[in-house]
């Protein structure tokens, strides 16, 4: 399989056979052309050349639809979902089922739906509005929309991503479950000990070609890491004991809505000091999210007080807030970190178009915004490194690169980071997190929220668990241990 896009070659001459009863993994870092290859052969992309065969036959895909006819079945790393529909709507959407060919049958289709959730332990509200739900039960809901339309090729694309480690381990399950059933799958992870744990197979994409396969058994995360990357590649975070100085973030009794009008943040208290990384802890849904944007002026408090040096900033706009020291990596980077239909360029000045040198009263400076994009994009690694391409066509890893380099290319005092290796490889992740130590070594307050508990043991200097929207515990990193943290965050210890 080859496919071109402008200026890009994206897939090169790939060979890929997929088995029935075997979990076949992709690995590769951001960029290396796993998606553009799953879009193939999902339907939405045309190859530019090559050959696609399902079941020995040959097969042309003018669309989705068509992969969908053919028993392929695609769960994206970005959700295709309709946020004020139902779950049931969400799932049934193109394949409706009718009564007497007119009249939508929602009642079928939510016993189907229920019967799927029990089967494969993916429980989910199928009246529940999508917009209502965590990112987690969002994901379950795509799952659920490839069983539904009977799938026996799945494809995967990093469906742990937004998953909590039981979610992912329920997750393996279901894939064991579906590959003994003679189901074939292919699972695109960026996390080697899934890939290990779970896969027949694996085959790693470098630079759209194929680099190389590998035997589960046998291979370990370094080899693989390498073989992604192409150089050796560091696992395990490499950082200085921390000094921190004064507070620079204090959160007392901080109080915050969901979109339910449910309290999602309840009395929490908090202080982040200048030269620290504090890592938050928790399953997801426990308030995380409605605490950042609380922080970062996207979500206004019901109660508390939030101080940024000092400074009450409770009710403070983002903008006030960017004049004042906050970088802000947001969990959802297409939502809040990127105009996805702008150039990289335009993404890199988002918080500061309005500013000199990038304008001169309320006209642009073009040159100016043209230079700083190329120079930063340039120090960030991100690739391709033409401005001039729009944020939508780069990978997640080096989406979440422009962003990082917008953030940390200014003077800031606080780097709130949620989530910001969600969905990346590992070179990525090397490459974020030395930026992160980088900050913090230069006197920044970190305040880093993850689900990822690997992250935040390696990361953090101070950990806080949080759970029901508090924090129930706060230590040094010394003292925390997976199964201390882990009894924390299911509301034991």
């Amino acid at each position: 399989m080859t496919k071109r896009f402008p200026g890009i070659l994206a897939n090169d001459h790939i060979d890929l056979d997929l088995k029935p009863g075997e979990v076949h993994a992709l690995l590769g870092e951001n960029g290396a052309g796993k998606s553009t290859l799953m879009n193939l052969l999902y339907g939405l992309y045309k190859p530019t050349e090559g050959q696609i065969y399902v079941r020995g036959k040959a097969v042309s895909f003018s669309g989705p639809s068509d992969a969908i006819a053919a028993g392929i079945g695609m769960v994206h790393q970005h959700f295709m979902l309709i946020p004020p529909l139902t779950v049931t709507e969400n799932i049934m959407l193109g394949g409706e089922t009718t009564v007497a060919g007119v009249v939508l049958d929602r009642s079928a289709a939510t016993r189907r739906i229920k019967q799927l959730s029990d089967e494969y332990g993916l429980e989910v509200e199928p009246s529940a509005k999508i917009q209502d739900l965590a990112v987690g039960s969002q994901q379950r809901v795509e799952i659920l929309k490839a069983f539904y339309r009977n799938a026996d090729i799945l494809i995967l694309d990093e469906p742990t991503a937004v998953l909590t480690p039981q979610e992912a381990q329920d997750l393996f399950v279901i894939m064991r479950k579906l590959a003994d059933s003679g189901k074939a799958i292919v699972f695109i992870t960026h996390k080697l000990k899934e890939v290990l744990a779970v896969a027949d197979r694996i085959t790693v994409l470098r630079h759209g070609k194929v680099a190389g396969t590998a035997d589960p058994k046998t291979a370990t995360e370094a080899e693989l890491a390498s073989l992604m990357v192409g150089r050796t590649v560091l696992l395990q975070v490499e950082k200085r004991a921390a000094t921190p100085g004064k507070v620079v973030l204090q959160v007392e009794n901080l109080q915050v809505l969901d979109n339910r009008k449910h309290r999602a943040v309840d009395g929490l208290n908090l202080a982040v000091r200048e030269g620290e990384i504090f890592g938050i802890a928790g399953i997801e849904g426990n308030g995380q999210t409605e605490l950042v944007e609380a922080l970062t002026g996207l979500r206004r408090p019901t109660g508390g007080v939030v101080k940024l040096d000092g400074k009450e900033v409770t009710h403070a706009l983002t903008s006030k807030l960017n004049d004042n020291g906050l970088a802000h990596v947001p969990e959802d980077r297409h939502k809040y970190g990127l105009v996805l239909t702008y150039p990289v360029s335009d993404n890199t000045v988002l918080n500061t178009y309005n500013e000199a040198p990038f304008a001169k009263g309320i006209l642009r400076n073009d040159r100016s915004i043209l230079e700083f994009a190329r120079r930063i994009v340039a120090r960030f690694d991100v690739r391709p490194a033409r401005v001039e391409v729009l944020a939508r066509n780069l990978s997640g890893g080096n989406q979440q690169k422009v962003i990082l380099a917008r953030e940390l290319s200014r003077d800031i005092r606080l780097l709130v980071a949620a989530q910001p290796t969600r969905g990346l490889d590992v070179g990525s992740i090397e490459f974020i997190h030395k930026q992160i130590v980088a900050q913090r070594d230069e006197g920044v307050a970190v305040l880093l929220v993850s689900a990822e508990l690997d992250e935040v043991l390696s990361l953090s200097d101070t950990i806080g668990v949080i759970y029901k929207g508090k924090l129930v515990a706060v230590m040094p990193r010394a003292e925390a241990t997976r199964d201390k943290l882990g009894l924390l965050m299911t509301g034991g210890g």
